[in-house]
């Protein structure tokens, strides 16, 4: 880039000049058509002008280009200190001009150089604002940060929303971030999980009842609608509501006001309604076991949530995290973070957690090596790692292939992209050159 910068501070005073040269001489043309001027006058202004133009083009560079460049040059310098890998094991060889590999092939053009550059500004200024505006979100990948953006866009409206995703997926966490983001951040925030209680007595829950209602029912009750006035009302697990409370639901979000089980007096509230669920909900419309008007009532701004397996390059992020809630003693070797990385992870979140919780408890000698994973984190997608047992093999020589193999898989994903590979893997750019070198792995037959 430096070669850019001084290519401008030449060319854009040229230019000036050049305009300025262009316009005089225009300018001298029609004046020659209907007037006279003596030849050493018009050298003497035309140059006059050129370099009064060169000048100024000059100043205005250096006015404009300057705080520019060294904007640009102290930048770059922080990005690569922040992906500097200091490990010396896995440092690569530098190029003859003391320049690191990593950083020796230039892209195609200098208009390709700042588009990447400010591509990576751009992604860096995003990842910081989602850190601190969501800081109960681990991860960076680019589906968490779509999320996160629907968040934002819909927090200040009040509206309904339905967050959709796989079991341990977060969709608590994302409502939770709707509501503290949302104007009834102040107000309450109620969560009612329609799986969890019984059919017969939800209706109770969501709406209260009168003394003497039903059995047991010893004195009045406000349920969660009248709990959460003026706030937000959370029904996670929608999609196990039996048909007739649904039907229930639906005249209370469209009518705002109910009547306790029991009683005749109508209760007139102010809710927010987040709704959630794991399941088809489009599916059991068709089926006749979702009421489609209430599907249609919910489902005014969806969210999904993305499965673990969608976000792999957020795996190493989350492994650090959960493993500093349960130890903050104890590390990890590289090549577990690959195979965590690589699992399918059916339970997602919820089971990388519980998974990581169990390797601290069951580590010896404060770091958690393969030996360490349990059988369950040995997914399909693992088994196209393992090589096929052979007698004659030993463990170090076995894992070494495992190790080959994962990353050529990571390659083949990546089409090619060692950048991308190494976040599938969760392990630095540098330290995947390095096991390239290492392994002799030709990285252009994984280009698409």
């Amino acid at each position: 880039m430096k070669q850019t910068f001084r290519r401008l501070k030449i060319l854009i005073p040229l230019i000036i000049a050049g305009v300025t040269l262009l316009a005089f001489l225009v300018g001298r043309q029609v004046e020659a058509t209907y007037g006279q001027t003596s030849a050493w006058a018009v050298r003497f202004w035309a140059l006059s002008f050129v370099l009064l133009s060169a000048g100024l083009g000059v100043f205005l560079t250096r006015l404009l280009l300057g705080p520019l460049e060294k904007f640009v040059r102290r930048t770059r310098s922080l990005l690569q200190d922040k992906d500097q890998d200091t490990d010396e094991e896995t440092r690569e060889p530098e190029d003859g001009h003391g320049n690191s590999a990593l950083f020796r092939k230039a892209p195609s053009s200098e208009k390709a150089a700042f588009e990447r550059f400010f591509d990576d500004v751009s992604q860096r200024i995003s990842e910081t604002q989602a850190r601190e505006q969501f800081p109960e979100f681990v991860g960076e990948s680019a589906a968490l940060r779509h999320v996160l953006g629907q968040i934002v866009k819909i927090a200040p409206r009040d509206i309904t929303v339905l967050l959709r995703g796989e079991s341990g997926t977060g969709k608590e966490l994302a409502a939770r971030a709707i509501h503290r983001l949302s104007p009834r951040a102040k107000n309450p925030w109620v969560e009612v999980n329609c799986a969890a209680i019984p059919h017969d007595l939800l209706e109770s829950e969501l709406f209260g009842h009168e003394r003497g209602a039903f059995t047991g029912a010893v004195k009045k009750r406000m349920g969660s609608f009248e709990q959460a006035h003026g706030g937000t009302l959370f029904l996670d697990e929608i999609g196990d509501m039996s048909l007739d409370l649904q039907g229930k639901l639906l005249r209370v979000l469209q009518e705002e006001r109910f009547q306790r089980v029991g009683g005749n007096k109508v209760v007139e509230v102010d809710v927010r309604i987040i709704a959630a669920t794991n399941k088809d909900l489009e599916g059991m419309v068709r089926e006749g076991t979702f009421r489609e008007d209430l599907y249609y009532r919910l489902n005014v701004f969806p969210i999904v949530l993305p499965p673990l397996r969608k976000r792999r390059e957020d795996i190493p992020l989350l492994v650090d995290y959960f493993l500093r809630q349960s130890d903050p003693e104890i590390s990890m070797d590289d090549r577990v973070v690959g195979f965590l990385a690589s699992a399918s992870w059916p339970g997602n979140i919820r089971e990388l957690a519980n998974t990581l919780q169990q390797l601290a408890i069951h580590a010896e000698g404060g770091q958690i090596t393969v030996s360490d994973l349990p059988q369950g984190v040995f997914s399909d997608d693992f088994d196209a790692f393992v090589p096929s047992v052979q007698e004659n093999q030993d463990v170090d020589t076995r894992l070494a292939e495992m190790e080959k193999q994962m990353i050529e898989k990571a390659l083949s994903r990546a089409g090619g992209v060692q950048a991308r590979a190494a976040e599938i893997l969760g392990i630095k750019q540098r330290s995947l050159w390095h096991r390239v070198s290492k392994f002799g792995i030709d990285v252009k037959r994984f280009k698409k």
